[in-house]
């Protein structure tokens, strides 16, 4: 299934109509990327090697082997964002969200190992860059964990955007109506929860101030947003983003304070 600033930067949009993935073309120069309006394109395929009955928190071994559009291994990938491949895992009622880096295990292949927390649906998502490729492409699959499946959780829209979260408090606030197909500014602003001090020495987490990562409600849309400002430190970060579609949205910012990867869920509805 398919799929900071630097000007001036020409940019041409692409949608992943399969899997719903908003993206923009990396500069040329530029390896800092961030989520746009969509259009169609698509340039890989992949196969998915899984091991039979997949069991909650025990080890898994997943072997991922991405191809061209004429089905032979790709053998080069950019490194973007300190990895060659950067894989998103969801539970399908989003409570479960993990954000992981298979190796590259040349000829195309991809391999990690990384365990489950409980039974049920998960979305694995993969993005990563063909060398002299156009974009980026975005592959997923869908994997069962064996017994018996836990309640879903309500995915709910939250009123209140502020949250405090291992000692620091993340607010995170748009710069006008969050409304689907424009472009909107996404800001998260963390202060320490104890004193409220802004936290102005925020450090790199995989080459940028932070990362975010959205995805609706029905798990179709996705979107792995990076910021408008890499070299930044806080206490602001600042995305721009575009929501394709109408609707439940999760949220998650993450943020490397003091040496903690800091990850930061929100649910929103986009009007």
């Amino acid at each position: 299934m398919k799929k900071i600033v630097i000007v001036p930067i020409l940019f041409i949009f692409l949608l992943l109509t399969a899997c719903g993935a908003a993206r923009v073309p990396m500069h040329t120069n530029q390896k800092q990327m961030m989520n746009m309006k969509p259009v169609n394109g698509e340039e890989t395929r992949s196969e998915w090697s899984l091991p039979d009955g997949i069991s909650a928190n025990k080890p898994v071994t997943i072997s991922i082997l991405i191809k061209d559009k004429h089905n032979k291994p790709i053998k080069e990938f950019e490194t973007v964002s300190t990895k060659k491949m950067h894989l998103v895992v969801v539970s399908k009622d989003l409570s479960y969200f993990a954000h992981i880096h298979p190796t590259f295990k040349g000829n195309g292949r991809f391999e990690i190992t990384t365990k489950f927390p409980a039974s049920g649906d998960y979305k694995l998502i993969a993005e990563m860059t063909p060398v002299g490729a156009s974009d980026y492409s975005i592959e997923n699959q869908w994997l069962t964990v064996q017994g018996t499946k836990p309640l879903p959780k309500p995915i709910e829209p939250q009123k209140e955007r502020t949250k405090v979260i291992d000692g620091t408090k993340v607010t995170l606030t748009f710069d006008e109506k969050l409304a689907a197909k424009k472009n909107i500014d996404m800001n998260f602003t963390l202060a320490d929860a104890a004193t409220n001090k802004p936290i102005k020495n925020l450090q790199p987490y995989l080459g940028t101030v932070g990362h975010a990562v959205a995805i609706d409600k029905n798990v179709n849309q996705f979107m792995h947003i990076h910021p408008l400002y890499p070299k930044g430190t806080g206490p602001k970060v600042v995305f721009m983003t575009y929501f394709p579609t109408k609707g439940v949205y999760k949220v998650w910012g993450q943020f490397n304070v003091n040496g903690h990867i800091l990850t930061v869920p929100f649910v929103l509805n986009v009007e």
